[in-house]
């Protein structure tokens, strides 16, 4: 049975001959046993970070496939003009893209196309959207285009993940308004932590000027090397300095994981049990547990990766 709570702002409930005029979070406790995923809105997620290589598509990807797998309801969202989180789906033929949708030449719901991927939509990206930098400038409220064209679809989904540009332009920050939370990832190597400080701030005014709630979900570990000196001190730096927000998951180097995007395949259906695979089921355990949203036992049976 559904409750549909748009409509319902004010109730008033008759306990015997007495009136009790209740307020609509009070609606929600009353209507949830009827509804259990009535709570349960959906969540927009931003994988952000203008240092390019350090893995933002490779995570937007494969975590979106993992949520999909552990039967989330996903939503990707490909906000890079590269459109590399576009084929890395197999995604070749695009009508609608994410410059359709903040150009407004098209409604939310017509740029959306299934995946191959479990439980996986996208919208696609394409080359026209490094114009929208430019075409957005003189818009009003041109940092909520996407917020605004969001709205109709955001609690159809569990997650909602955009997967940002190396850059701290209009489109990212269009991205950063409408999410909830960002991950950071960053790459195990030299000048790992360089930028970070940037991005941070820019959040830090996001949060200030446009999206008040916005929080920072993680900083994601990439691309680490057990056997180098240098990565095991990038591990160590980012854990002293942000002890709060690291993720545990640490995605390591992996052969698999470069090779997947090239097939247009995410690493869960290229290869279910390699390291990469595993590690990205983990992060997103990582994130339900962290969202406080129940992991389907079935998908908590560890799996041996390979070397």
């Amino acid at each position: 049975m559904w409750i549909n709570l748009r409509i319902v702002n004010l109730l008033i409930y008759k306990d015997l001959q007495n009136y009790w005029f209740l307020t609509y979070r009070e609606t929600l406790k009353i209507f949830v046993f009827l509804e259990p995923n009535i709570l349960n809105m959906g969540k927009i997620i931003g994988v952000a970070n203008q240092k390019g290589g350090v893995g933002k598509t490779t995570t937007s990807v494969n975590l979106a496939s993992a949520l999909g797998v552990l039967e989330k309801k996903v939503l990707l969202i490909d906000a890079d003009p590269q459109a590399n989180a576009t084929s890395g789906l197999g995604v070749e033929e695009v009508t609608y893209s994410t410059y359709d949708l903040l150009e407004h030449h098209a409604k939310v719901r017509e740029c959306i196309l299934p995946t191959s991927s479990p439980n996986v939509d996208i919208i696609p990206s394409h080359i026209d959207l490094v114009a929208a930098e430019i075409e957005l400038v003189d818009k009003e409220n041109r940092e909520y285009m996407l917020k605004e064209a969001l709205k109709e679809i955001k609690n159809e989904y569990d997650y909602i993940i955009i997967d940002c540009a190396p850059s701290l332009g209009l489109i990212t920050i269009n991205a950063l308004t409408a999410a909830d939370s960002v991950i950071i990832p960053v790459q195990c190597e030299y000048f790992a932590l360089e930028g970070l400080g940037k991005l941070l701030n820019t959040i830090k005014n996001i949060q200030s000027f446009h999206n008040p709630n916005l929080d920072i979900e993680g900083l994601l570990l990439t691309m680490f090397d057990s056997r180098l000196r240098l990565s095991n001190q990038v591990v160590e730096e980012t854990n002293s300095h942000f002890p709060e927000i690291v993720f545990e998951t640490i995605i390591s180097r992996n052969t698999r994981l470069s090779e997947a995007p090239s097939f247009g395949e995410s690493i869960l259906k290229y290869d279910a049990e390699s390291k990469g695979a595993v590690q990205y089921i983990q992060l997103a355990e990582e994130i339900l547990l962290k969202n406080e949203q129940k992991i389907p036992s079935k998908k908590k049976e560890s799996k041996k990766s390979k070397k």
